[in-house]
């Protein structure tokens, strides 16, 4: 009779699990449940983070160009064949290294010549004085003539004069000849020669030679909309922005290929002109550039710090969703149940948007998990603390 009493007692054990294992079920489900009924779909879970507005680092980015600060264009002062060319294209060359050999032949016997005519005039002069000095005591004894010694004297003037003549001929021929040894008129680096050996130059037309840059230091030149400068004056006047009081703001660099630019350049000029036909204003920074990596020509993107903004609002890029017309963000309110809000937009920096407006302070938003969403769904957020901020 025992089998019975044992097969009964396990029967009822079976039965007490299925009950607890029902009420399990309906009180997981009852959330579900309620949310269904209501028309809603089911909570999901999301990554949310309380915005908090702080100080913040005033930064906006340019594009810009990079710029030599000294070019000098290498051109033939005189006529003549090319015969040499006395430096490497692409190297750093110091003012007053020879480039280029010019055939110097014609200039040596134009000086040649204008050497024997200074003699000539030289011994002319020497004449005419002799004679102003022998007719000097002569006239007074009235042995010559005043006619004659002022005839003499007149003689005299005019060969000086023909030394002077001579002597100023003499140097025109030593700068022709010095010229046909064609110098850098700067230090930097100079390009490609474009011109080789045999060709014909010409001072008349000024032949170009080569090109000189100067790349240490080197400036980085950005054009900025003069709208936009009178709305940061307009912010700063306001209280809302803290300008450097030097107005040498610090300038990072970006290079074509995004790899940023070690070296931390200043603002050194701000043109006090507007281009009439972009309504932009140059911006130009200064860069030592002792690596030679900036090159005349480049394209740079250059960030500056012009200051602090108060009470700044900052939230994590990949929160805020960015379409043609607007920028949006899911903000979740007390009963969490996210809310789809437009804002406004300022700068981005190290991963951060910059709100200027459509948040306040305290509110949640969703950072991780919104694409899974649709407006007014309710959410179980889960708490991230705020990203590190930029040091003001």
């Amino acid at each position: 009779m025992s089998p019975p009493y044992k097969v009964k007692r396990f029967t009822g054990c079976a039965w007490s699990l299925t009950l607890l294992l029902a009420v399990t079920l309906a009180a997981g489900c009852g959330d579900k449940q309620e949310a269904v009924s209501a028309g809603l779909p089911p909570a999901v879970a999301v990554t949310v983070q309380t915005v908090s507005a702080q100080p913040a680092d005033a930064e906006i980015d340019l594009s810009g160009r990079v710029e030599p600060i000294r070019t000098a264009e290498v051109r033939a002062r005189v006529d003549g064949i090319v015969q040499k060319l006395l430096y490497t294209e692409g190297t750093d060359v110091e003012a007053g290294a020879a480039l280029f050999a010019i055939d110097d032949s014609d200039y040596r016997a134009q000086l040649e010549q204008a050497n024997a005519m200074l003699q000539r005039a030289l011994a002319i002069q020497k004449n005419a004085q002799a004679v102003v000095t022998r007719f000097r005591p002569l006239v007074q004894r009235q042995a010559v003539s005043a006619q004659e010694y002022e005839a003499a004297i007149s003689a005299q003037g005019q060969a000086q004069a023909s030394v002077s003549d001579a002597r100023a001929a003499v140097t025109l021929a030593k700068l022709r000849l010095e010229r046909c040894t064609v110098r850098a008129p700067i230090s930097g680096r100079v390009g490609r020669a474009l011109v080789t050996e045999g060709a014909l130059v010409s001072s008349a037309s000024a032949t170009l030679l080569a090109q000189i840059n100067q790349l240490s230091p080197i400036f980085a030149t950005f054009p900025k909309s003069n709208t936009a400068i009178l709305d940061l004056m307009d912010e700063a006047n306001k209280g809302g922005l803290q300008l450097k009081q030097d107005a040498r703001f610090p300038v990072r660099l970006a290079l074509a290929n995004g790899r940023a630019y070690d070296e931390v350049g200043q603002v050194d000029f701000a043109d006090l002109s507007i281009d009439p036909t972009s309504g932009a204003q140059s911006v130009r920074a200064r860069f030592q550039n002792a690596d030679r990596v900036l090159l005349p020509g480049q394209f740079v993107t250059g960030r500056f710090r012009i200051g602090v903004r108060k009470d700044t609002v900052m939230v994590p890029s990949r929160a805020v969703a960015l379409n043609a017309e607007n920028a949006t963000v899911y903000v979740v309110g007390t009963d969490d149940v996210a809310h789809l809000r437009r804002v406004v937009l300022g700068d981005q920096q190290q991963g951060l948007w910059e709100i200027r407006s459509g948040l306040n302070n305290g509110e949640r938003i969703i950072v991780d998990g919104w694409q899974k969403i649709a407006p007014e769904q309710r959410v179980r957020p889960m708490e991230e603390a705020q990203g590190k901020r930029p040091t003001p």
